[in-house]
């Protein structure tokens, strides 16, 4: 546990060493009081809750995500120090762990510094804070989600603009495969069973529940097997390099 948290202090240090991370959690929040504000239509919607701020998450991630775990290992790769990394008295295990947890950590700062919409709700009405509580966890699970598999794709190659591509594409298929419009169109030639199947493997399906306040422990299973997925499937493709 101790060289996992080693890891993650050296990754977590690296964001913040660097304009980048300043830069990038800017332009979050930014993105985050338009979407909320202007194309969620905030104040017209005439109620206290954070429904216009939590339903644009998925697609918000799809691009931010990415950005920020491109270079967990396309990075090392590239500059040659993933050799040096591995041949520590570490495990490849506690290493993809610590770079996990450091870029998860950073986003979960990132979320934590949206808090005004909070305020802001609160001060206008009486919204349901347990709701609000709910979204947000499943929205640190959503980002954690999108993080493992682009961990995973930064693995497989050196090139953090490929790492970018692949983890963008990797994420949109877990949006569309519950998304209203693309469920609607297989209904018309796939049987309610199929559709249901292929629902269940969308972030969107397990993200809902959150958004209403409900913690389905089946919905936390979901975000924790497809992390443990992509982080199993990273130390494969690491030992295999």
């Amino acid at each position: 546990m101790r060289n996992i948290w080693v890891i993650a202090k050296r990754e977590l240090g690296s964001y913040f060493s660097s304009p980048v991370a300043y830069v990038f959690l800017v332009i979050f929040l930014l993105l985050t009081g338009f979407f909320t504000f202007t194309a969620g239509q905030f104040f017209e919607r005439g109620e206290a809750s954070l429904a216009a701020f939590f339903g644009w998450h998925p697609w918000l991630y799809l691009v931010l995500v990415p950005a920020v775990g491109m270079r967990l290992w396309a990075e090392e790769r590239r500059a040659g120090t993933i050799e040096l990394l591995l041949t520590m008295p570490i495990t490849p295990w506690e290493a993809i762990v610590g770079k996990f947890l450091a870029s998860w950590i950073f986003l979960g700062l990132a979320l934590a510094l949206t808090f005004p919409v909070v305020i802001t709700v609160n001060v206008l009405g009486s919204p349901d804070n347990g709701m609000i509580f709910a979204g947000y966890l499943g929205s640190l699970f959503l980002a954690g989600a999108y993080l493992a598999l682009t961990c995973m794709t930064s693995a497989m190659t050196r090139n953090q603009v490929v790492a970018f591509i692949l983890a963008v594409v990797a994420c949109l298929f877990l949006i569309l495969a519950g998304f209203s419009p693309v469920t609607d169109l297989m209904v018309r030639w796939a049987s309610p069973a199929f559709v249901d199947t292929v629902a269940a493997f969308s972030v969107v399906t397990h993200f809902d529940g959150f958004q209403k306040g409900v913690i389905d422990t089946r919905d936390l299973f979901y975000f924790l097997s497809v992390i443990g997925f992509a982080l199993f499937a990273t130390s494969i493709i690491l030992r295999n390099r």
